[in-house]
């Protein structure tokens, strides 16, 4: 199955251009130009990773990360700006950001970066998995 990315920055040209480059590559994308928007389609279907600007009109990154967390905290979150200071960068990593890449990125680095992301998402899942069937079979021999 394809990674599930969600793409959220207010500009939408490179929204657009980053998101046929992704496909290009066969992820399974969906944009968002505000971190309301991004909220919204997260509540609507699950993404694996979301590649989030920091600086965005209405509900910043740094808001946005930290509710997209609370709503599905394995869904892995990379940070992405144009105007990196330390302070958000730190921020971002405190609040569970996978990583922080600046723009304009190569395409291959943040694909690499996706690809990663999503196998930890998914070592993460599978360890749940073990732990939950391990707890059924404990509780049946009861």
């Amino acid at each position: 199955m394809p990674a599930r990315v969600l793409l959220v920055d207010d500009e939408e040209q490179f929204v657009e251009i980053l998101a046929d480059r992704l496909r290009s590559r066969g992820f399974e994308v969906r944009t968002a130009l505000t971190g309301e928007d991004a909220l919204v389609k997260l509540n609507q279907e699950e993404a694996d990773v979301v590649v989030l600007d920091i600086f965005m009109p209405g509900k910043g990154g740094i808001e946005t990360l930290r509710e997209i967390k609370q709503l599905s905290p394995l869904t892995e979150v990379m940070m992405l700006t144009g105007h990196a200071t330390m302070d958000s960068a730190i921020k971002g990593l405190k609040f569970g950001a996978y990583d922080y890449l600046m723009k304009p990125t190569e395409t291959e680095d943040l694909v690499a970066k996706i690809r990663k992301a999503y196998a930890r998402k998914s070592e993460q899942e599978e360890r749940i998995r073990r732990v939950e069937f391990e707890q059924s079979g404990q509780r049946r021999t009861q």
